[in-house]
């Protein structure tokens, strides 16, 4: 957190207290015992009772984390290995930029890599893009590498970086998606005393404290605190915020042979919700092909003062890393997950032509201030819980004249979800009706009581899974590696769907439905390092997804088999000779091999479908001189293909009012173009300013036939040290030209991108 020259001690090893090899290894969890026991015949080293203390230098590559936007190491491999030594593109967020460019939430920092793009989903990060393919609610989110459900908005209070990984993720986390996975690394106490609090004031009453306390507790232990309260009255794109967050991590044992952290995380959100606004037509009777933004203040507000967006996470863990010698090591974690949602909202939509001026429905021609919006209800209420457990072992050794690195786990879930509804009228519950409100009267205060609506349970859902895994990076030659790896998923998911009928009282109705999984995956690469500077990679991996991934099963898609995807790669990490700049490059061929899609002959899921990207991505960040620091992060996907698609409805043949991707088509949410780019001056030692922009070309919402055109936006900032150099003020101007953009995007409507906002933040460091 400090430009102070102390620093925390890395891997410093010391003997334990009582030095006996039984003693230690009954300090294993059950576990890690497991593990450690099928694994220590390849170690092929005897682990001594006190082991050497490793001497920290100084090196001549740049600092990271808080103090740079360029990463060399990552856990998002499993284990801290070196980006060069992974075969596959990975993306690093760190703290720096995160800080740099006042990105509070996790959505806000994903927008800094290229090749994302976003579904207007339910307010959280539930449906991602990456590579054009959907990162899957329960399958790609990741904290320090356990699985995070996609069911509330993350903040980014406690984040010592972010890790995207490109490409097929299954042979290390199991489930998941084509386009790759994003693990949050979460902040660790550090054998330092250290605080740092933030207080930023901003546009539409932003108003945040942070507060990050680190206390060294002992020779070997610390204490870490980190603490959030936000509130606005609107986030620039129609939203309020309201929100508060603790992260409390106590570690022992830092350095030794068994270390071990216990740490209580919580976020609650009270914030408002922008569900989105309708696309328009741009003249009477346009066709679905062709749809328009709305000419409107992306600030204004048009849903209901009484719609909101709660929601909650609660998570308590427990880690432990036993350290067999200074080459291997293994790492046990445990978690336990509450997180709960109570959604409010309303979808707004243009009233019928019955209720608009003239009795002619809107379009781009007749809008104006009195064009009429139909707010329509929508609630989402839902609890989830989770356990997670993994073990994950990472060594060296030599065997048959090859040197080995090893990477092993085994990983168990139960993961729980209960869905609710609101009863209807005739089940004797309480339905209100939303008033309408016009394009020229945005934040009316109209508000509308849905505490009285009488809930009942819609379904419910459980699965319990397991998987383990085993990877090896075989050293061939002094520049020549090959990577090999398996994993197995076993997984159970029984689903529990309830109704009642519509003339109450009556019975209630359970259809029941199970899913069971069992699959393999794979990664094969190949990394050729002719110098510390340079290394290259090709990989292939597989990946698969199921259907109950959104924890929904029914009679259609409930003997699915999983959809199975491969990715292909070629690329590079290149440093400069100083270390303190790094170029990533890559070429992809992402294929899904049998997509979902609905037969509507016999109105069940079948994998008919096939679709595949191909393109080219660069990432750049470090320093081109002692003052002049960038980041950067572009992706190209030229080729972008729906090769078999779902068939037209039996009625008909598809015309261009016909929703759905067609064979040939580009598939949606997959921009040609995307990225950004981020730089810093330090002009003088006391002043730095820096400047950004953020782009992508034009896409097509889901399931739409129209595209909503490109955007580029562009962001400053500007810092001062004062002269007692803990106190830091610092000025973010985010959208600078008050582009009007869609962020998010859905077939019927969009979330606009936030407005020019001003935010200025003060640090004290002490």
């Amino acid at each position: 957190m400090s430009q102070r020259k102390t620093r925390q001690r890395l891997a410093i090893v010391r003997s334990p207290s009582k030095p006996s090899t039984n003693a230690s290894t009954a300090m294993l969890p059950l576990g890690a015992m497991l593990l450690a026991g099928s694994l220590s015949a390849m170690a092929q080293t005897t682990p001594s009772d006190t082991l050497p203390t490793v001497t920290v230098r100084e090196r001549a590559e740049a600092p990271e984390g808080k103090d740079a936007l360029r990463a060399t190491e990552t856990g998002i491999g499993k284990g801290r290995q070196q980006l060069r030594d992974i075969p596959q593109s990975v993306t690093v967020v760190t703290e720096k930029l995160i800080d740099d460019r006042n990105l509070d939430t996790v959505k806000e920092a994903l927008k800094n890599t290229a090749g994302i793009s976003f579904l207007a989903a339910e307010g959280a990060e539930e449906d991602i893009r990456l590579r054009g393919f959907s990162l899957q609610a329960t399958g790609d989110l990741f904290i320090d590498g356990m699985r995070d459900p996609a069911f509330y908005e993350r903040d980014t209070f406690n984040l010592d970086r972010m890790e995207v990984l490109r490409g097929s993720a299954s042979m290390l986390f199991g489930r998941g998606s084509t386009g790759g996975a994003v693990n949050q690394v979460s902040k660790v106490p550090r054998l330092i005393t250290e605080h740092q609090v933030d207080l930023t004031l901003g546009s539409h009453a932003y108003r945040r404290v942070q507060g990050d306390f680190n206390i060294q507790t002992g020779e070997s232990s610390a204490l870490r605190l980190n603490a959030m309260v936000t509130k606005a009255d609107n986030n620039g794109s129609g939203a309020s915020l309201d929100k508060n967050g603790v992260a409390l991590a106590y570690r022992w044992g830092i350095g030794e042979r068994n270390e071990f952290q216990a740490s209580i995380y919580n976020l609650d959100n009270n914030n408002g919700i922008n569900y989105g606004i309708p696309f328009i037509a741009p003249y009477a009777g346009a066709p679905n092909t062709e749809r328009v933004l709305l000419p409107l203040d992306p600030k204004n507000y048009y849903g209901l003062a009484s719609d909101y967006n709660d929601s909650s996470a609660t998570i308590a863990g427990f880690s432990h890393i036993h350290r067999f010698d200074r080459e291997s090591e293994i790492k046990t974690q445990i978690r336990v997950g509450q997180f709960k949602r109570d959604q409010r909202s309303g979808a707004i939509r243009f009233a019928a032509a019955a209720f608009q001026p003239g009795g002619v429905a809107a379009n781009l021609t007749n809008f104006g201030p009195d064009t009429v919006l139909q707010r329509n209800l929508h609630l989402k209420i839902q609890d989830m819980d989770n356990v997670h457990v993994q073990s994950d072992y990472s060594g060296k050794f030599e065997a048959l004249g090859f040197k080995h690195d090893i990477l092993a786990g085994v990983d168990a879930s139960r993961e729980e979800k209960t869905v609710y509804a609101a009863r209807n009228a005739n089940q004797g519950g309480v339905v209100p009706t939303k008033p309408r409100t016009t394009v020229g009267t945005p934040n009316d205060g109209a508000f509308v009581d849905e505490a009285s609506r009488v809930l009942r349970v819609s379904n419910q859902y459980v699965s319990t899974g397991w998987g383990a895994y085993v990877q090896d990076v075989v050293q061939l030659t002094p520049t020549w590696k090959l990577v090999g790896g398996l994993r197995y998923d076993n997984l159970t998911g029984d689903y529990d769907a309830f109704t009642i009928p519509n003339a109450a009282p009556g019975p209630v109705t359970t259809n029941s439905y199970r899913m069971k999984v069992s699959e393999v995956s794979q990664r094969l690469g190949a990394l050729w390092q002719p110098n510390a500077l340079q290394s290259f990679h090709a990989s292939a991996g597989t990946s698969f997804n199921t259907s109950g991934d959104a924890y929904s099963l029914g009679p259609s898609n409930v003997d699915t088999p999983p959809e199975k995807s491969i990715n292909l790669e070629i690329g590079a990490k290149l440093d400069s000779a100083d270390k303190r700049f790094t170029t990533r490059l890559a070429v992809f061929r992402s294929t899904k091999l049998n997509e979902r899609n609905t037969d509507p002959d016999l109105s069940v899921i079948t994998l008919s479908g096939k679709r595949h990207v191909a393109g080219f991505e660069a990432d750049i960040s470090g320093r081109l001189s002692p003052t002049w620091e960038v980041y950067g992060s572009y992706m190209w996907i030229p080729v972008a293909h729906v090769d078999k698609a779902a068939p037209c409805p039996p009625s008909g043949a598809c015309t261009q009012n016909t929703p759905g991707e067609r064979v040939g088509d580009r598939p949606t949410l997959t921009p040609e173009h995307s990225g950004t780019v981020w730089s810093t001056w330090q002009l003088t030692p006391k002043f730095r300013v820096g400047g950004g922009l953020n782009f992508r070309s034009k896409q097509k919402p889901l399931r739409s036939e129209f595209h909503v055109p490109s955007y580029v936006t562009a962001d400053l900032m500007a810092e001062y040290r004062f002269d007692f150099e803990n106190l830091i003020l610092k000025a973010n101007l985010t959208n600078v030209t008050n582009k009007l953009y869609a962020d998010s995007l859905y077939p019927a409507h969009y979330v606009p991108g936030a407005g020019r906002t001003l935010q200025v933040t003060a640090s004290l460091k002490f």
